[in-house]
């Protein structure tokens, strides 16, 4: 009794001890965390970046990158109407060609937006039609712009000053005002001149026709057959460069290709300098783990501004910093390989008699085989991601295109385009390597 006693208050202790040790720990960790993402919020300037945001800017971006607009604009100085897919000159229509929902007699116009908006130009005053808000009316003067609004509130998808008027009721409707000229834009879905461009003789036909004009004997270039006529105005798009995207992009696949094909060369032979198992001098090891630390240390995008400095802009800087990256990386996961080998297997080779490059071939080669591939395969689909980003910072290949798509707002369904090419060669990529890993190492 007296030693159950004495032991009972102890283990009590012990035991409340602990609770109130996992309770504080329960408790303490949460807000470590709270506390944590408090600092970061107000450190990295959270509250400032989200003032400064423009969600309706990013909103017209991403309706620019999937739809387009086609702009009805009379110029008060030439006294003309002209209507042309996003206001291109190569993109306007003829005065005897214009499209449906647009009627010019003379000096004067009518545009029908649908659903009962519709714009009406009288010389230079402009009526817009807003169902559910009346009708805004207004006339360009020499000074600027004078406005009549309907009676109440001003809503806040009109912009109303002396020099512009701007109205905006919907997304795909658009009303401009100044001094010097009257501009109605309406949207419309897909992307505009995609396949051909507006004066090209194939555009606006169908499949349908495109595939009976190639199996047809007359030709549409005397010079050359209609499938290749047909092939080149594609590829020759001033508008959307397809023959220059896919060129870039078969750069940026290459590029990936052999910067890791060189890693892999050279990381595979240096890996032996670094396993234990093979190499006994820790002299050596010791050198060759500093060179894996030194290529791999410095980020691929630094290296790819060193060698745009040492050889200039080009594909060829976007492999190099590839390969001395990876060759770091791939090396020290070929020596863990290595070091992690059956050496009996390796025994049974040697007692054959077989000598060391034979012991090589047929005793560790086959065991790292698989790690090899698998390894690989991955850089080499890791890499392709990565040379559009090397190739944006001035290497060549889809990144330079997609930064110099990026500079203006006006070509955001062309980053739109680059970009789910770029995610298509990806998954490619992934499917190829996933079909080689099962090849070569399955057997499948």
């Amino acid at each position: 009794m007296t030693v159950d006693t004495l032991e009972t208050p102890v283990t009590q202790a012990l035991v409340w001890g602990q609770v109130r040790r996992r309770a504080l720990i329960t408790v303490a960790l949460p807000l470590a965390v709270l506390t944590y993402l408090v600092y970061t919020w107000f450190a990295f300037g959270v509250p400032e970046l989200l003032s400064r945001a423009q969600p309706e800017r990013a909103l017209i971006l991403a309706t620019d990158s999937v739809a387009y607009k086609v702009h009805v604009t009379k110029d008060f100085r030439h006294n003309d109407f002209k209507v042309a897919i996003e206001g291109e000159r190569t993109a306007t229509y003829d005065n005897a060609k214009l499209p449906k929902w647009v009627q010019i007699d003379g000096e004067n116009g009518v545009v029908d937006l649908g659903d009962g908006y519709q714009v009406e130009i009288d010389g230079k005053t402009a009526l817009f039609t807003i169902p559910g808000y009346g009708v805004v009316k207004g006339t360009a003067t020499a000074k600027g712009v004078d406005t009549v609004l309907p009676d109440g509130p001003v809503p806040d998808w009109i912009k109303d000053n002396p020099r512009k008027l701007d109205v905006r009721p919907t997304l795909d409707r658009r009303l401009q005002i100044t001094k010097t000229k009257i501009e109605v834009h309406n949207y419309f879905g897909g992307w505009e001149n995609f396949w051909f461009p507006f004066r090209s003789p194939l555009y606006g036909m169908s499949f349908s026709q495109l595939y009976a004009l190639a199996l047809s004997a007359d030709r549409m270039d005397p010079d050359t057959s209609n499938l290749w006529f047909i092939v080149n105005e594609f590829l020759k798009n001033p508008d959307w460069q397809h023959g220059k995207v896919f060129t870039a992009l078969f750069e940026t696949i290459m590029m990936a290709v052999l910067g890791t094909l060189t890693a892999a060369f050279f990381g595979l032979p240096l890996a032996f300098l670094v396993a234990r198992n093979f190499t006994p001098s820790k002299l050596f090891r010791f050198g060759t783990r500093r060179l894996f630390d030194f290529l791999r240390g410095i980020d691929m995008l630094i290296w790819s501004l060193i060698f745009i400095r040492a050889f200039g802009l080009g594909p060829l800087t976007g492999a190099l910093a590839i390969a001395f990256t990876d060759t770091g990386s791939l090396g020290k996961l070929f020596s863990e390989a290595l070091e992690n080998i059956d050496n009996k297997q390796v025994e049974g080779v040697r007692a054959t008699g077989a000598n060391q490059i034979q012991r090589y071939r047929y005793g560790v080669i086959p065991q790292i085989l698989p790690v090899f591939v698998s390894q690989v395969l991955y850089y080499l689909e890791s890499n392709t991601r990565s040379a559009t980003v090397i190739g944006a910072l001035g290497a060549g290949g889809i990144g330079l295109l997609l930064v110099e798509t990026m500079k203006t707002s006006r070509d955001w369904e062309n980053t739109s385009y680059i970009i789910i090419l770029t995610i298509v060669v990806v998954i490619m990529m992934d499917q190829a390597s996933g079909w080689l890993r099962r090849k070569l190492i399955e057997g499948k």
